[in-house]
């Protein structure tokens, strides 16, 4: 059974950091592009960062230089450092696994984290 639980969100001030976790279980982490995307209520659900099974990372040009993702394959779990967060960060945080890397993200999505929320306050 394939799991991915998100965890690590929480009620900052502007300007603070947080590192979200995605623990993911029941299936062969290392070889799959795993990604973070975000919904804000009223919003769209948006991308945010991905990192291939070469490591290799992509970002959105909203996060750009304020978060970092990166994986541990030895425990199967990816992270978001997220530093310098404003308010318009305010969303549910999840994390998703997919079948390859693309140039913006990756390709073909199959599994999706529960969320976790993440408040930015002004």
């Amino acid at each position: 059974q394939v799991q991915l639980v998100d965890s690590g969100g929480d009620s900052v001030q502007s300007g603070g950091s947080l590192r979200l976790s995605c623990v993911a279980s029941g299936f062969t982490y290392e070889n799959y592009c795993m990604a973070w995307f975000r919904k804000a209520p009223g919003k769209e659900r948006e991308w945010v960062a991905a990192i291939d099974s070469a490591m290799k990372t992509t970002y959105a040009d909203s996060v750009k230089g304020r978060f970092t993702i990166s994986r541990d394959n030895a425990k199967n779990t990816l992270y978001l450092q997220m530093n310098s967060l404003k308010p318009e960060d305010t969303a549910m945080y999840g994390c998703t696994a997919a079948s390859t890397g693309g140039s913006r993200g990756c390709i073909g999505y199959l599994w999706w984290g529960q969320g976790t929320q993440v408040t930015v306050s002004a």
